[in-house]
């Protein structure tokens, strides 16, 4: 299956054929049930995001229970966080074959079998495979078709529902902290960890809220998407000259394999119509026989769209720009998760337990990051404003807070970088927008789980490194000042790509004018 310019999301000045026949918007679309979706998406953002922002509680709980090295210990939260992400590129290939709904269902009953399972832990190795793995699969299993089902029912208000939705991140991050922290006050931590698991099977009632839109919707959203000169406006122009220098990809395999797919499903209902004569029996295997290749057919075009976007000549990776994400990707996330395991350690550390205990540093960096993603979700919608740029400045923010925190030893101090933090990783809310700026809704689940997938690499390795670290120096500021200059390092080639790709097509179009 390979993409056509409506697929990708952008209008190349062709509007001929949109333009005669007015479309009448679908009131779904910017309105009625994407509404619920983004209900839907902030809850598991609650319950998945938020959970694992408050993972330094039991971070802490782990460490007596267990008396095992910070680094280690570290690990139980950091392969929760990055499996949840990693698994990205894999849950595109069930959403695919499954749709959103199914595969969120899914997930969310593994999510909470890994929570209870957590409570009867007899070591930390016990942990990786519980609460790491399986609770981390179920949490990807959900956390994508969240994020994909927004991008769906969105096209003029992408930035404000992403934004909207990920808040949850930030609700979920306080109320979790207070939530563990009572629980295994009055409880335990195993206990409160039992209690979470039956919490967590809320996902699946997220899952069954996520409404597929039908394709004569989707084919409506992109034919309005297209006519809007708002959204061409919007339009990221870096990867529209990167797309235009790839080239128009062509239709003809997904049509015959469509071909190919219709032929079978026919030849099963013409041996079933001849059939009717038979005896009960062989109808019975008849409509097993057409169940079956029914599944076989969605397995296989829901494969053949993974593929391509990956391996085909619709390549994600053509993309330089998309590509340059990825390893920006690669070392922005652990910055943003390292405070939130490790604050609670290095409040103790300064002695600022009593100040924290009254309003804790990682609920400052929660409360605000909900206000971060409203406010830049509601700046980039503006038609005046470039999503890119001001994606570009909330990493820049974010990162010279990395790089200033270790530097702040009094508890004011740190709550105003916590802030800045909190408010600066609003940007999380415009990922998704880049993401589909950059390859269309279409290739929406698989590009973002690449995204997803490296920022997962990032988690996975950043609080067991600054635990390590820790462990040799006894103080965290190389730590930060490490993740914080690595997260530059993936800025800088934000900022590179889109110049090269620029000038490279600039002195393309010179040469083509010459001649």
């Amino acid at each position: 299956m390979y993409a056509s310019r409506e697929d990708i999301g952008y209008d190349f000045g062709d509007d001929s054929k949109v333009g005669s026949k007015p479309i009448k918007p679908n009131p779904n679309i910017d309105g009625g049930w994407a509404w619920m979706i983004v209900l839907s998406s902030f809850l598991v953002h609650i319950l998945i995001m938020g959970s694992q922002m408050a993972l330094g509680i039991l971070n802490m709980e782990w460490l007596e229970e267990f008396n095992q090295s910070r680094g280690l210990t570290a690990w139980v939260s950091s392969l929760s966080m990055g499996i949840t992400l990693i698994v990205g590129p894999f849950i595109g290939l069930f959403i695919s074959m499954c749709g959103c709904r199914t595969t969120a269902i899914i997930g969310g009953i593994l999510n909470a079998l890994g929570w209870i399972l957590s409570a009867y832990a007899s070591n930390v190795h016990y942990l990786f495979l519980t609460f790491g793995v399986t609770a981390g699969i179920g949490s990807g299993m959900v956390y994508l078709p969240a994020v994909v089902m927004v991008g769906q029912y969105f096209q003029n208000r992408r930035a404000l529902a992403q934004g909207l939705s990920t808040t949850g991140t930030g609700f979920g991050a306080f109320l979790m902290t207070a939530l563990l922290k009572y629980l295994c006050t009055e409880f335990g931590w195993r206990n409160a960890m039992f209690i979470q698991g039956a919490i967590s099977l809320n996902l699946c009632v997220c899952g069954a809220l996520m409404r597929p839109l039908s394709p004569k919707e989707l084919r409506e959203k992109y034919v309005v998407g297209n006519d809007s000169e708002e959204n061409r406006a919007k339009a990221l122009s870096q990867s529209t000259e990167t797309i235009k220098s790839n080239g128009v990809l062509g239709e003809e395999p997904e049509k015959k394999e469509e071909t190919a797919n219709e032929e079978v499903l026919g030849s099963v209902q013409h041996i079933e119509i001849g059939g009717k004569s038979g005896s009960g029996r062989s109808m019975y295997g008849l409509r097993l026989f057409k169940t079956v290749s029914q599944l076989t057919v969605t397995v296989r075009k829901g494969f053949a769209l993974w593929y391509s976007s990956y391996f085909g000549a619709a390549s994600l990776f053509t993309n330089r720009v998309f590509v340059a994400f990825i390893i920006w990707a690669l070392f922005a996330y652990s910055s943003f998760v390292i405070p939130f395991i490790h604050l609670p350690e290095i409040v103790k550390q300064y002695k600022l337990s009593r100040q924290d205990n009254v309003f804790p540093l990682t609920s400052i960096i929660a409360i605000v990051h909900i206000f971060g993603k409203v406010i830049l979700g509601i700046i980039s919608d503006l038609p005046c404003i470039s999503t890119w740029n001001v994606f570009l400045m909330a990493n820049f923010t974010l990162v010279t807070c990395i790089l200033t925190l270790p530097l702040m030893q009094t508890y004011i101090g740190l709550a105003v970088v916590c802030a800045l933090i909190g408010f600066s990783s609003g940007y999380f809310s415009l990922m998704p927008v880049v993401t589909e700026d950059l390859v269309g809704t279409k290739h929406l689940a698989n590009a973002y789980g690449i995204i997803i997938c490296a920022n997962g690499i990032s988690a996975l390795f950043g609080p067991p490194f600054a635990g390590w670290i820790y462990d040799i120096t006894q103080k965290y500021d190389f730590s930060f000042y490490i993740a914080g200059l690595l997260y530059m390092v993936g800025i800088i080639f934000l900022l590179i790509q889109p110049c090269i790709q620029k000038k490279q097509s600039r002195h393309k179009s010179t040469e083509e004018a010459q001649v």
